[in-house]
């Protein structure tokens, strides 16, 4: 096999994660999991904040630590589900705990992307707003047979350049 051949071949899937096997390691992924969402849960609640009061290059620094601690709270949870049936015989006070944390965490999660998606639909609607205002400028101002302003030709529009230091 070439070179090239095993650059395309598919990555293998990932090695399933080994289930709890005592109380002790319950317990343990437990207290990790519930450390991680509470961290995960701080940051977003951070990002929500400042997406709110239009500080997005604010919110865009906790991208990285968000993005550590959402791949540390998949893992557990990866785990925490191949160990779901032995956790409940090993620890069966753990799960209902959990489950509850996890709920109230997906709860702010929706809080946050409904968040997210307004930001980027506000900040979508100025763009082109601005766009349209330079294209209506920059067309030249003639009347149409019906007596009424020719719109611009939205094909024959300058492209529009977005300095994000500012």
């Amino acid at each position: 096999m070439t070179a090239s051949a095993n650059a395309r071949a598919p990555a293998p899937p990932p090695a399933a994660p080994a289930p709890v096997t005592t109380t002790a390691d319950a317990r343990d992924l437990a207290g990790h999991y519930i450390e991680v969402m509470e961290a995960l849960i701080d940051v977003i609640q951070q990002e929500t904040e400042l997406v709110r009061n239009g500080r997005l290059t604010q919110a865009t620094a906790l991208e990285q630590t968000k993005t550590e601690l959402a791949r540390l709270y998949v893992a557990d949870t990866m785990r925490l589900r191949a160990s779901r049936d032995h956790l409940a015989r090993i620890a069966p006070t753990l799960l209902p705990d959990l489950i509850r944390r996890h709920d109230d965490f997906r709860a702010l999660i929706q809080v946050n992307l409904t968040v997210l998606a307004t930001a980027h639909a506000v900040s979508e609607g100025l763009v082109r707003g601005v766009s349209s205002e330079i294209a209506r400028q920059s067309a030249p101002q003639t009347y149409g047979a019906s007596g009424r302003a020719n719109a611009p030709d939205p094909r024959k529009a300058a492209p529009l350049a977005v300095n994000r230091a500012l």
